[in-house]
C-alpha cells in the first residue's frame, strides 16, 4: 500500500533541484530522501517481503496440510496484539 502511494506520488510530484541550499533542512530531506527514491525501495521490498512470506505460509498449508493444521495455531487475535505490541 505504502509503495503503490509512493509511486504514485513519484509520478504526481516533481521537484526542481537546481535551487537547493545546503543549509535548508527542507531541500537537505528532498536530496537525501525524495531524489534517491529511499522510501520507494524501501516499501517495495516490505511489501514483496509480506507477499513472499504469506505465499509460503499458503504453501505450507496446502502441501503440508495436516503438520500445519497440528503445529501451527495462528488467529487473527494473536497477530493483531503482536503488531500492537511490537510498536
Amino acid at each position: 500500500m505504502c509503495a503503490s502511494f509512493f509511486t504514485l506520488l513519484i509520478g504526481v510530484v516533481e521537484v526542481d533541484g537546481t535551487r537547493m541550499s545546503s543549509n535548508s533542512v527542507y531541500d537537505q530531506f528532498v536530496c537525501r530522501v525524495w531524489l534517491t527514491r529511499t522510501s520507494l525501495y524501501t516499501f517495495t521490498g516490505i511489501s514483496t517481503y509480506g507477499i513472499l512470506l504469506t505465499a509460503l505460509e499458503r504453501y505450507a498449508a496446502v502441501i503440508y496440510h495436516v503438520w500445519y493444521h497440528n503445529n501451527v495455531r495462528i488467529t487473527v487475535c494473536d497477530v493483531n496484539m503482536s503488531v500492537f505490541h511490537s510498536s
